[in-house]
Order: C-alpha cells, then sequence, then structure tokens
C-alpha cells in the first residue's frame, strides 16, 4: 500500500466515524479525498475486513450493533440520504411509510416507497425493498416538507379512514412552527383533502 492510499484510507475512515454509526454513503460522499476509483478501492479494502458493510452496488454504512441483536439494517432515510446526495435528487415518501412517519399507521411496510424528479429504480436492503418511482412535478412540489408528507399519507389512507382521532394525534404530535408551513401548500393537495390539512394546520 502506498504512502497516498493509506492517506486516503484514513482520511476516509475518520471521516465515516465523524458522521457515526448507521450512517449510509456512497464514493461521491469522498470525492474530495481522491479520484473516483481511489475511493471505490479504499471502501472495497474496508468491507472486505469488515470495518463497513457493502449494502449494494456502489452502497455502503457503517453499521450499528446491537448487544443482543448484532449488527442491525440501517435506517431507510439513511439510505434515501444518501441517493440525494449522491445524485441531487428530491425525494417524497408516500405510500403506508409515508403513514408510518407521521404514526397514522402501525404497518411497517416492507416495500417503501419514495416519489422522486430522479429515475425510477429499486434498492434492495437487507429485508426491505426501497423504491424510487419517479413522479410529476406536481407531486413534487412540497417534497421535503410536512405538507408534502401530510398530503401522501392522506392519499395513501383516503377519506374514509382519516378521523377525527388521527387528526388529533397529528396536532398533538407535530410542533405548532412545523404545522404552520402546511396552509401555503394547500392548493398543492386535492381538493378533497384540504379541510383535513387545515384542520390539522390550526394553532
Amino acid at each position: 500500500m502506498t504512502k497516498h492510499t493509506s492517506s486516503i484510507d484514513s482520511q476516509l475512515m475518520q471521516y465515516i466515524e465523524v458522521q457515526g454509526q448507521g450512517w449510509v454513503f456512497t464514493p461521491s460522499d469522498f470525492a474530495d479525498l481522491g479520484s473516483r476509483t481511489a475511493v471505490a478501492s479504499a471502501l472495497m479494502r474496508y468491507a472486505a475486513t469488515g470495518r463497513i458493510r457493502s449494502l449494494s452496488r456502489g452502497l455502503y454504512d457503517w453499521p450499528r450493533v446491537h448487544a443482543v441483536l448484532g449488527m442491525l439494517w440501517p435506517d431507510v432515510a439513511q439510505v434515501a440520504q444518501a441517493f440525494e446526495r449522491k445524485d441531487g435528487l428530491r425525494l417524497q415518501p408516500s405510500g403506508a411509510y409515508a403513514a408510518n412517519l407521521l404514526g397514522l399507521s402501525e404497518q411497517v411496510p416492507a416495500k417503501v416507497e419514495y416519489l422522486t424528479d430522479g429515475p425510477t429504480r429499486e434498492v434492495l436492503v437487507g429485508p426491505t425493498q426501497i423504491i424510487f418511482k419517479r413522479t410529476t412535478p406536481k407531486n413534487m412540489a412540497c417534497a421535503g416538507r410536512l405538507s408534502g408528507l401530510l398530503i401522501q399519507a392522506f392519499r395513501f389512507l383516503g377519506p374514509e379512514h382519516i378521523s377525527q382521532p388521527r387528526i388529533a394525534h397529528l396536532r398533538s404530535a407535530l410542533p405548532v412552527s412545523e404545522r404552520s408551513g402546511v396552509i401555503a401548500d394547500l392548493a398543492c393537495a386535492p381538493v378533497w383533502m384540504r379541510r383535513w390539512l387545515q384542520e390539522v394546520a390550526q394553532p
């Protein structure tokens, strides 16, 4: 191993350790340390020794380890953030996953769906299939905001399953400072759910 290679390896691992266990990353996260080939080789060496874990092609994590359960799979959100950084995408949780994030459903889906303005693709991370589904600009208008998450969760539940207890849960669980921006995004939502969003957003 050359001195330059050793330097890249040590800097790369230092950066990973600063982010903490559970962090998910791609070679593009280390573009300032050296060429893509050098970085990819360093990651492969660390994966071979077990210091980091290869999740899929070009996707790695520094896994969390539980005293009883052993090595844990990464949070889905960490995987999504790695792709956001790599490809400059916008992502919006949708379907059952959006409802679960808001505490509106106890269902933990084995298939997680994100809407995106990038290409459609699927990634298998452990037992979880993550689907990035290309959608219309309108569906991405509120991506990354509470209103976008609420719209997708309500769309999944449907009007027949949006109840006062669920609205009360959202009002108690979501800080007023986060709810206040929902009103500004009402035009992005289907007409049928706007009254529910207004109730959630009330101070």
